[in-house]
């Protein structure tokens, strides 16, 4: 097991990903290999693309706004503040903001989430 450590919000930025959304990685990191956090907000009106992930489970925990969710061949699926969704690795994804407000969750990757491990669908 490794050293204890903190990961502070303050010294990450946001940054816009091609995926359509913007992130900031609240933890993402060799030294806690086993999981990744980032912060995902989409603007009103925005989509994000299809996707997957190669070998990575991934969680979204809405906190802000609502959305629609699109996850392999289950039906589209509004979701608000609180809802979880599960994805796990090589299942099709996406989301929509349908409100007025950025619609923010947490996207929680296990193993962390690397880069290479992302495919665009479209």
């Amino acid at each position: 097991m490794g050293n204890p450590f903190i990961s502070f919000i303050k010294e990450k930025k946001e940054f816009w990903f091609q995926e359509g959304c913007f992130i900031t990685e609240n933890l993402n990191t060799e030294k806690a290999p086993e999981l990744s956090v980032a912060r995902v907000r989409v603007p009103p009106g925005g989509t994000t693309a299809w996707h997957w992930l190669h070998g990575i489970t991934e969680r979204y925990v809405i906190l802000d706004g609502s959305g629609i969710v699109e996850v392999g061949d289950l039906p589209a699926s509004t979701v608000n503040p609180g809802d979880v969704i599960v994805i796990p690795p090589r299942v099709r994804q996406r989301i929509r903001n349908m409100g007025s407000e950025d619609l923010i969750f947490l996207a929680i990757c296990t193993p962390r989430f690397r880069p290479e491990s992302y495919e665009a669908l479209e």
